[in-house]
C-alpha cells in the first residue's frame, strides 16, 4: 500500500503505461456540457445515427457519468494503440485495422479490470470500468481528460500519435485532479471529408452514419445494402479506414506493442473465395475472439459478394 505522501495520480498513470496503455488522463465526472448534448440530440434527430438505433437510447446516462456509478467524482480516460506492424497483402479483402487481431473488447476489458483493481487498492474508492459496455461518451471524456481532440473524421486524435487508438474509461468515486482539456482542432484541413468514399463526412466534422461505409458493412445486417454501396465498396468487407489513412496526424503513426493486436492468419489470407466457401461453423470458430464476429456470418458473406472480383 502506498504511504499518504505518495502521488496517487502519478501512480495511476504509471500503472496505465505498464499495462500497455499509451495515454491516461482525468476529468471531473460532471454532466456533459450543453453544447455537446445539443449536438448529439441534433445528430439523432436528423437520423445520422443510421442503422445504429442503439445510439438513440439511454441519453440520460450519456449525459451524466454519476448515473453509471453512484458518487462518481472522476472519469479516467485511457487509450491503447492498435496501429499494425504488418498489413494485409493487396490481393486480400480489406479489414479495418481495428479488427486485425484479438477482439479489443476482450483485451481492453482485461486491462481495465486490472487498472480498476489497482485504483481500488490505492484509493479505497469504488470503480466502474467501461469499454463499449456502458452508454458513455468516450471521445468527449478523452478530450476533457486531455488525451486529444475529436477530429473532423470523428476519431479521437492524440497529438503526435494519431487516431489509431482504442478508448476505455474507468469511472471512480476517487477525486483526482483533472487534466487540462485538449483544445486543438483540425483547423481547415478537411482531407478526411474529401477521402470519404461515400460522402459521409462534411467539412464541419459531422458524420452521417446512414452514408458511412464502415457503419453499413458492420452494423447493417439486412440482406441487401443500398445500391450506391456497390460503387464504393472496392475490396472492403470489415469497416473502412479511409478517413484515417489520409489524416496528416497519422503520417508518423507507430506500430502497437500489444501482441494481441497482431493480425491473425484469417485476416492476412481473407479472399472472396475463402469467405464464399466458409461455413457458419468455420466462421464461429475462426472469429470467436475477433471483432469480426460482430458482423455475423451472413453479413460477411454479403459484403464479400459485393467486392471487386479481382480479390478472389
Amino acid at each position: 500500500m502506498p504511504s499518504p505522501s505518495c502521488d496517487i495520480p502519478s501512480l495511476i498513470k504509471s500503472q496505465a503505461l505498464s499495462l500497455g496503455f499509451d495515454a491516461c488522463g482525468f476529468a471531473a465526472a460532471s454532466p456533459v456540457d450543453d453544447k455537446a448534448i445539443a449536438q448529439y440530440d441534433r445528430w439523432i434527430e436528423q437520423g445520422h445515427n443510421g442503422c445504429m438505433q442503439w445510439a438513440a437510447g439511454h441519453r440520460d446516462l450519456r449525459r451524466d457519468p454519476s448515473m453509471l456509478l453512484e458518487g462518481a467524482q472522476t472519469v479516467i480516460s485511457l487509450a491503447m494503440n492498435y496501429y499494425p506492424s504488418r498489413f494485409q497483402p493487396d490481393e486480400t479483402l480489406r479489414v479495418a485495422y481495428y479488427a486485425y487481431g484479438r477482439d479489443y473488447h476482450e483485451v481492453l476489458r482485461e486491462k481495465l479490470m486490472k487498472m480498476a483493481h489497482f485504483i481500488e487498492q490505492i484509493t479505497h474508492c469504488a470503480t466502474r470500468p467501461c469499454v463499449d459496455s456502458a452508454p458513455i461518451r468516450e471521445r468527449y471524456w478523452a478530450q476533457r481528460a486531455g488525451l486529444g481532440f475529436i477530429g473532423r473524421n470523428n476519431c479521437l486524435i492524440i497529438p503526435g500519435k494519431g487516431s489509431y487508438f482504442f478508448l476505455g474509461e474507468i469511472i471512480t468515486t476517487a477525486q483526482l485532479p483533472p487534466d487540462d482539456p485538449c483544445e486543438m482542432t483540425c483547423g481547415d484541413c478537411g482531407r478526411c471529408a474529401q477521402a470519404c468514399p461515400s460522402g459521409a463526412l462534411n467539412n464541419e466534422g459531422a458524420a452521417d452514419c446512414s452514408r458511412c461505409l464502415s457503419c453499413l458493412l458492420i452494423e447493417n445486417h439486412e440482406d441487401i445494402l443500398p445500391d450506391w454501396v456497390d460503387g464504393v465498396i472496392d475490396n472492403k468487407v470489415v469497416g473502412c479506414d479511409d478517413c484515417q489513412l489520409c489524416c496528416p496526424h497519422n503520417a508518423s503513426a507507430l506500430a502497437t506493442t500489444v501482441e494481441d493486436f497482431s493480425p491473425t492468419e484469417a485476416v492476412m489470407t481473407m479472399t472472396r473465395q475463402r469467405v464464399e466457401s466458409m461455413t457458419s461453423g468455420e466462421f464461429k470458430r475462426t472469429f470467436a475472439h475477433s471483432a469480426i464476429s460482430r458482423l455475423r456470418y451472413k453479413t460477411l458473406k454479403r459484403n464479400a459478394a459485393l467486392t471487386d472480383s479481382k480479390h478472389q
